[in-house]
Order: C-alpha cells, then structure tokens, then sequence
C-alpha cells in the first residue's frame, strides 16, 4: 500500500507568455504544496493570486499562452507534468476531478444536464435530466457541476469558488455533501475560496497566495491563532466580527503587483506596514518553522532571534 502524500508539488512554476515572448506573467512562481487522502486544503488569496492557474495546472487544461516551466506534481506516484495528454485523459475527471467558478460557462449551453452529468462516466466507466443549463437557476447549475465533478468519485476534487452562487442555506448543505463524500470515500478536496469562514469550517490545511507564490502554509488553526506573514495577517483583519465595535472595516492598503513587473525583493513589501530595507531588496526564501512555512523576513532565524532579544530586554 502507497504512502505519503496524495499530491506534492514542488518547486512549481506557471508562466503566461505573450506571442511575441515579450511579456511573462508568473502566474505560479515555486509553490509547493502537498494534500493527503481525506485532507481538505484550502488556497486563499486576492484576485490575480494565481489560485485558479494553480487548479488547472494540476489538471493540465492550460491555455496555449500558459506554459509550466519548472517543478513537479506527484500524484499517485507519477509525475503529472511528464504525462502525455492520452495518460492525462485517463486521470482527469477519474482521479482528479474538478468544480469550475462559472457553473453557466462551464456548462454547455447546446446540450441537456443529463447529457453532461453522464458524459465523465461514459468516458471512464463506459445518471434522466432534460433541462438545459438556462432554464436552471444559479444555484442549482452550481450543484449540478458538482455532481458532474464527483460523479466518478475521484481521489482528488479541486473546487475552485464552488458557492459562488448559493445563497447561504444551500451553500451550507452543499458544504455538508462534501464533508459526508470525503468522509465516505476518503477524498483529498483542494477548496480554492475568498471565504475565510469557510476555510475555519471545512479546511485542514491552508495555503496563502500572493503574487503568484505561497507565502504562508500549515494548519489551518495555527494560522489563523497567531499568523506569521503579514499578508495573511491582514486578511483575517479583514474578516468582520459581530464582536466589533469598529465602524469601518480593515483594508489592505494598495493594489496587488502586476505579475509581469514584480517589484524587487519581497512583492509584499509596498504595501506592508512591517517592511524594512531587506524587504525591498531581496526576496525571501521559505522558512520552515512550528509545523508550517512562511516566505517572509520575520520568519528568518536572524530577525526572530533577535525580536526575543528585544523582547527579553537582553539587547
């Protein structure tokens, strides 16, 4: 019997390049990342974090201007990036499945739901609905493309902003499906989300994007009790509380860089209230430290040792 992880990234990298190869956008830079069986991970991030190019580099459904330019994806033992597109056929929708974002532009507009809830299991094994995608509502689109994502019970499911359109009654019993799935059939469930109360909620593990890279990972209770970066500092400040008094609400000041003129050093730092020199000039590693990883300078040994010193009254 396997063991170890699922899934393991290494060392990923996705780049977008123009026609004429003038402009590179990096779209994934270095991420690694693992999920075991029957583990839920969640990727949070803004817009443009990269979160989606993530999901369907694990799928390899890229469009053409993509290129995946470094790493490795370990799934069941093989290495997804060295896959002919005939071997990635047999694993997507089988072993790896995945929940898009827009259910109506996943969806095909030609066809009936019966029609397309069937069409994963005929290719892979060889359920009647006869309304077509726009006679549904919003809702139940995003339900039926979930049925279409699990409907060969794969090993893995990427859903990728799956309650997007529920309102908060259906998104809690859709949410409530995929635990009992997962729980039922050992499901490793990458759960790509703007929602942090979703991710406290369904999540083991949590993966921060920003910039196209991971800049904090680990479990998801010690993340969100004591932060290490910044960034993800300021996103669960953002989260509103019915305990607060405060009459406006936490912003992260700034825009995100443009992933094809990254700033130099940390692509934080312009917009981070703790940046110091070496911020600005050199971009950090990944630090490893309390069960979790953080690409940040104050995760460095150097500046932690030294902010006990501070603190002990030592220096």
């Amino acid at each position: 019997m396997r063991t170890g992880p699922l899934l393991e990234i290494e060392n990923l990298s996705t780049h977008y390049v123009s026609a004429q190869g003038t402009r590179v956008v990096r779209a994934v830079d270095e991420v690694s990342l693992r999920i075991n069986a029957g583990e839920t991970l969640g990727i949070v991030g803004e817009s443009g974090s990269g979160k989606s190019t993530l999901a369907l580099t694990i799928l390899r459904v890229l469009p053409p201007a993509a290129r995946i330019v470094s790493g490795r994806m370990l799934f069941e033992g093989g290495d997804l990036v060295q896959k002919s597109d005939a071997e990635m056929r047999h694993v997507r929708g089988k072993r790896i499945a995945m929940i898009l974002q827009d259910p109506m532009a996943s969806l095909n507009p030609l066809f009936t739901i019966g029609d397309q809830v069937a069409e994963t299991i005929r290719v892979h094994e060889g359920a009647g609905l006869t309304q077509y995608p726009h006679e549904m509502s919003g809702g139940m689109r995003q339900r039926i493309v979930g049925a279409i994502g699990i409907s060969c019970e794969p090993r893995l499911l990427i859903a990728d902003e799956p309650t997007t359109s529920l309102d908060l009654t259906i998104q809690a019993q859709y949410l409530n499906l995929l635990r009992e799935l997962q729980r039922a059939h050992g499901l490793a469930l990458i759960f790509i989300t703007h929602n942090l109360g979703i991710v406290a909620k369904m999540c083991d593990q949590l993966a921060v994007m920003y910039a196209g890279r991971v800049v904090e990972s680990g479990p998801v209770s010690r993340i969100f009790n004591a932060p290490v970066h910044p960034y993800t500092e300021a996103l669960l400040n953002s989260i509103p509380r019915m305990s607060d008094s405060a009459q406006r609400l936490t912003a992260i000041e700034g825009q995100p860089p443009d992933l094809a003129a990254l700033p130099p050093g940390c692509s934080f730092a312009p917009r981070c209230p703790r940046a110091f020199d070496r911020c600005r000039e050199e971009a950090p590693q990944e630090f490893f430290l309390d069960g979790r990883t953080a690409r940040c300078w104050l995760a460095a040994p150097d500046v932690i040792n030294t902010n006990l010193l501070v603190r002990s009254g030592a220096a």
